[in-house]
C-alpha cells in the first residue's frame, strides 16, 4: 500500500487541467462528477487502485458545498489576506489553563484505565505514555470530538475545487488505498472538515505510513480502537524521530548575563554547556545527569516576555505532529500535568502591547535590511526573527529581550 507515494508524484505532473464552467452548481456538479471517471480514475489506476474499490469509494458521490477554501471552475481562488491589520497578542492566550486543567484531569483518569496499553506502547516504542494521551487529548479530546464528514466525500470536493487540489489529490488517493486494502470502508472512513481521520487526525497518507494494529485484530482502526490510535501516534512520534529516554524538555530561568539570542535547532549544545552559563531549571531540580553531554537547544517563545526553556530533540518530533512552537509546548505541558500532576509554565506571559502583524513585519523588514536572517517575512516572529532582534538589540547597545513590542517600533526601522 505504501509504494503508491512515488507513483503518485509523478502522476500529479500530468493531471490535466480543469474546464472552466460557468458558476452553476448543477453544471459544476456534472463536471465533477466527469472528472471522478476521466481524470482521478486513470490516477488512481496508475496508483494501483482497483477498480472494484474505486467503485465502492465513488458510488453516489457528491460535492460538498459547505466546505471552506474552495475555488469552483470558473472563479478566481481569494486573494491571500496579509492579515496586516489583526492584532498581535502575546503566545499566552494560546495556554488556556481552565482548557489544560480539564484534558489533565481527564487524561490522568485515562492513565489509569490504558495502563497496560500505554506500558506496552512505551515498552514497543518508547514514547511515554503520558505524551501520546496529551497529543489524544489535544486532537480529539481523547476520542470524543465529533468527526461529523465522510472523508472521501471532502478529500473529493477539495481534490476538484480548492486552493491546494494537488495536496488533497494524493490524499483522495491514498484514502482509495485504504479502501481497496480492507482497512475501512468508505461509509465508516469519518474526518474532520479538512480530511483528518480518526482519533489520531491523520491524513490518508499518515495512516499508511504510521497507523498500527495494537490491538491484534487484523485492522488498523484509528476510528473506533484506542490501542490502534494510541500506539499509531506513538509509531508516528518514533518515524519522525522520537529519542527514547529523553523528555521533550525543561523549563529554565535564563540568568541576565546570557542572551536570549541563541535559540533555534541550529544552535544546539549538550546540556552541560547550557547549564555551566548558569541555566537552571525553574522546579529548582537538577537536570538528569544522563542527559548533561545530550543534544539540547534554548527557547525562548516570547523572549524575555515569558517562560524560558531548553528543549530536546523530542520538542522538535511534537512539532512534526502541528509545525508549532506553542503546540509542541501545550502537548509538553499537558504531558508533565498527566504524569508528574504539575500545573502551568512558571514564567508569566508579558503584555507585549497593541501590536500589530504590520508592526512585526516592519521590524523584520527593517532587520533584512541590516542583513539579519528573521526566516519568513510575515509578521510572525518565529526563532529566527526573536533572536535577530536580540542580536540587533546586544549591538545597539539595548538588553535583549529577543521579542517584539511596542518599545522597539521607534527605535527600529
Amino acid at each position: 500500500m505504501r509504494r503508491h507515494s512515488a507513483i503518485l508524484f509523478l502522476l500529479l505532473q500530468f493531471l490535466s487541467p480543469l474546464p472552466a464552467a460557468a458558476l452553476d452548481k448543477g453544471a459544476i456538479e456534472a463536471g465533477f462528477q466527469a472528472w471522478l471517471q476521466q481524470d482521478l480514475w486513470p490516477l488512481a489506476q496508475k496508483s494501483g487502485v482497483s477498480r472494484n474499490a474505486f467503485e465502492r469509494a465513488t458510488a453516489g458521490l457528491h460535492l460538498n458545498w459547505n466546505l471552506p477554501d474552495l475555488v469552483p471552475p470558473g472563479s478566481k481562488p481569494p486573494k491571500e489576506r496579509k492579515q496586516s491589520q489583526a492584532e498581535f497578542s502575546s503566545p499566552g492566550a494560546y495556554f488556556s489553563e481552565k482548557r489544560l486543567q480539564g484534558l489533565a484531569a481527564t487524561g490522568r483518569s485515562l492513565a489509569t484505565r490504558h495502563a497496560r496499553t500505554l506500558q506496552k506502547i512505551e515498552t514497543t516504542y518508547g514514547v511515554p505514555g503520558s505524551v501520546v494521551l496529551a497529543i489524544w487529548g489535544r486532537e480529539t479530546g481523547f476520542g470524543q470530538a465529533k468527526l461529523p464528514y465522510p472523508a472521501v466525500e471532502v478529500l473529493a470536493t477539495k481534490a476538484f475545487m480548492s486552493t491546494r487540489k494537488n495536496l488533497f489529490l494524493r490524499e483522495l488517493i491514498s484514502a482509495l488505498h485504504m479502501i481497496d486494502g480492507g482497512d475501512v470502508s468508505a461509509d465508516e472512513m469519518m474526518g474532520s472538515w479538512a480530511g483528518a481521520l480518526g482519533q489520531p487526525q491523520f491524513m490518508p497518507t499518515s495512516y499508511l505510513e504510521h497507523a498500527v494494529d495494537f490491538d491484534g485484530d487484523g485492522r488498523r482502526n484509528i476510528w473506533a480502537s484506542v490501542p490502534d490510535s494510541l500506539a499509531s501516534i506513538a509509531n508516528y512520534l518514533v518515524h519522525k524521530g522520537w529519542q527514547r529516554g529523553r523528555s521533550w524538555g525543561y523549563e529554565v530561568a535564563i540568568p541576565e548575563g546570557v542572551s536570549c539570542a541563541q535559540e533555534g535547532p541550529d544552535r544546539a549544545q549538550p546540556l552541560s554547556i547550557w547549564a555551566a552559563t548558569g541555566i537552571r531549571r525553574i522546579s529548582g531540580k537538577p537536570f538528569p545527569d544522563r542527559e548533561a553531554t545530550a543534544s539540547t537547544m534554548m527557547l525562548v517563545p516570547a523572549g524575555t516576555h515569558g517562560p524560558e526553556f531548553l528543549v530536546t530533540p523530542n520538542f522538535y518530533v511534537l512539532k512534526e505532529y502541528n509545525n508549532s512552537d506553542l503546540y509542541a509546548l501545550f502537548i509538553g505541558n499537558l504531558a508533565d500535568r498527566i504524569a508528574y500532576g504539575s500545573g502551568p509554565f512558571v514564567g508569566k506571559w508579558g503584555d507585549v502591547g497593541k501590536m500589530l502583524r504590520s508592526d512585526v513585519l516592519a521590524m523584520q523588514e527593517a532587520l533584512v535590511a541590516k542583513n539579519y536572517d528573521v526566516g519568513k517575512v510575515d509578521g510572525l516572529p518565529g526563532y529566527k526573527t526573536r533572536r535577530s532582534l536580540g542580536e540587533w538589540q546586544a549591538k545597539g547597545g539595548l538588553r535583549p529581550t529577543c521579542f517584539p513590542d511596542e518599545s522597539l517600533k521607534a527605535k527600529l526601522r
